[in-house]
């Protein structure tokens, strides 16, 4: 059974930093990344690094210099480095696994950047 458990959210100021980690159980994945929500809003892309290129990485233009995304393969999890933190990145940070269709979904993790 596969599970992406997400930890490492919480509060913080302006300017600060954070680190998620999302571990994944069951199987392996070629593509991992993170989506984020704020209330009222559509869900969005952040970040995504890619196993089958190298490990390759994409970024959001409004995350691009500040977060950084990464991967233990050995432990099956991916991380997601945010520093600079800005109110505006305040949301609901999700992990995901192949996203698409047929993809997986972490339960979500509540980031707050406070002004």
């Amino acid at each position: 059974q596969v599970q992406l458990v997400e930890s490492g959210g919480g509060l913080v100021q302006a300017g600060g930093s954070l680190r998620l980690s999302c571990a994944a159980s069951g199987r392996t994945f070629s593509t991992m990344g993170w989506f984020r929500q704020a209330p009222g809003k559509e869900r969005e892309f952040v970040a995504a690094i890619f196993s089958w290129n190298g490990g390759s990485t994409s970024y959001a233009d409004s995350v691009k210099g500040r977060f950084t995304i990464s991967r233990d393969n050995a432990k099956n999890t991916v991380y997601l480095q945010m520093n600079s933190l800005k109110p505006e990145d305040t949301a609901v940070y999700y992990c995901a696994a192949d996203p698409g269709p047929k993809g997986y979904w972490g339960q979500g993790t509540q980031v707050t950047v406070s002004s």
